[in-house]
């Protein structure tokens, strides 16, 4: 706080505190594989507790109860991206959670549809050197004309796949 206003960090981190407090309520321990309390009603809070959200995203308690606290802390990519998985968060929250954290889509948002004919165009000004580009999976994504005339190339494993 500056004079008695809240920054635009101190804004989005309670709200991203508020966002994290309210995924966590709407879960149920039996949502996430976790078993279901022995006296049902003696929870205190609704849904989750802090802890096993910590537990099932392998952050600190502390460092995750500082989160909701909306303390003057940064969150990483991959805490982000595990308090996402723990969370059940779907694609547009995953985003939301990410912007008030302060970081850019993931990577992994970018859609392929977008990005796979500049890929093929890089791969063809190539020719006529080979040249094909795989995912992390080592899938093949695309592939120029020349690598497609190999006998073991991309070409051959898509027709057999």
């Amino acid at each position: 706080m500056t004079n008695g206003r809240q920054t635009p960090q101190s804004v989005r981190r309670a709200e991203l505190a508020a966002f994290l407090r309210a995924q966590r309520a709407r879960l149920r321990p039996a949502d996430v594989g976790l078993p279901e309390d022995c006296d049902p009603g003696l929870r205190r809070t609704p849904g989750l507790r802090r802890e096993e959200v910590a537990r099932l995203s392998g952050v600190g308690v502390t460092w995750y109860t500082w989160l909701e606290q909306g303390r003057n802390i940064s969150a990483s990519e991959q805490v982000l991206d595990a308090l996402a998985r723990a969370l059940l968060l779907d694609r547009d929250q995953r985003r939301h959670i990410r912007g008030l954290a302060g970081l850019a889509t993931a990577a992994s948002e970018t859609r392929t549809d977008d990005v796979r004919p500049r890929l093929q165009r890089l791969v063809d000004a190539a020719a006529p050197a080979i040249a094909s580009i795989y995912d992390m999976h080592l899938d093949y994504v695309v592939w120029n004309a020349p690598a497609s005339r190999l006998a073991y190339g991309p070409a051959s494993t898509q027709k057999q796949g």
